[in-house]
């Protein structure tokens, strides 16, 4: 896809890979459609589009809320006229042994990252439709395609947005709507601040712009799919498809040393 002068609805773009998506997005002088849940920090990204020759609208919406995929894609038609691209990005995390997760950090994640993604593109796809050339691009995670201890459900949503994005894909193949999936590993973003893990637990980090960089590659060249995470992550996503029990056994000897490094991790 040429992304010159697209018009593309950004979720989760106020910081981390939203907001690289944007900036890079900028040096093709798009029409974009911001959206998080708070205005000053979309703003802020917003002009920092405009500075790079592109234009920017701001949506400050919470997409969990009933009629919020309604409202982003309404001010994106009437901003820029329709929706070329959707980038489901937004997500949250909260890890920990599953039993001492509260129930509405279970629900809270569930919706951001699962229900709100197929809510906003199921809203979106007439403008897309309209297009002639449209993309829907859903952030997935590295733990979507091998589940890591004390992120159940965390695992659970990346994984469904991933299945959800394929079945999608193959539900309009050659009806002028693509759909990419991108699965980053470890990546420097403010959801991973509260993480204490790294590379020693299997958390190899990335910097929010080469993910960015990789995900504006992917969509350009018609990707079906982006992962990254290095070699470490290859053979854990190769160890899991093939001998999954080696990669059980692996990951027991890490247990401890991991559920206290991602104790205290989330972004709710």
């Amino acid at each position: 896809m040429d992304l010159h002068d697209r018009s593309i609805l950004l979720t989760g773009a106020a910081t981390g890979i939203g907001r690289s998506l944007a900036l890079q997005l900028a040096d093709h002088a798009p029409r974009l459609t911001l959206v998080g849940r708070r205005s000053q920090p979309l703003e802020e990204v917003a002009d920092l589009v405009r500075e790079r020759g592109g234009h920017a609208s701001v949506v400050a919406v919470d997409l969990t809320e009933p009629g919020a995929a309604a409202t982003a894609v309404a001010a994106a038609q009437e901003q820029f006229g329709g929706i070329d691209v959707l980038v489901n990005n937004a997500g949250n995390v909260r890890a920990g042994r599953l039993e001492a997760i509260e129930e509405a950090e279970v629900a809270a994640q569930i919706a951001l990252n699962l229900t709100a993604p197929i809510l906003l593109t199921r809203a979106a796809l007439p403008a897309l439709r309209a297009s002639g050339n449209g993309l829907v691009v859903n952030v997935s995670s590295g733990i979507g395609l091998v589940g890591m201890p004390f992120y159940a459900t965390y695992a659970a949503t990346k994984a469904g947005i991933a299945h959800f994005g394929e079945s999608l894909r193959r539900e309009l193949y050659d009806e002028g709507v693509h759909v990419l999936t991108v699965f980053p590993g470890a990546t420097s973003t403010p959801m991973m601040a509260s993480s204490q893990a790294g590379p020693e637990h299997g958390f190899v980090y990335e910097t929010p712009d080469e993910v960015a960089a990789a995900t504006i590659a992917g969509m350009a060249d018609g990707s079906l799919t982006v992962v990254r995470g290095g070699e470490a992550r290859a053979q854990m996503i190769d160890a899991n498809r093939t001998d999954p029990a080696s990669l059980d056994r692996q990951l027991a000897g890490l247990k401890p040393e991991l559920e206290k490094a991602v104790a205290g991790h989330s972004s709710l």
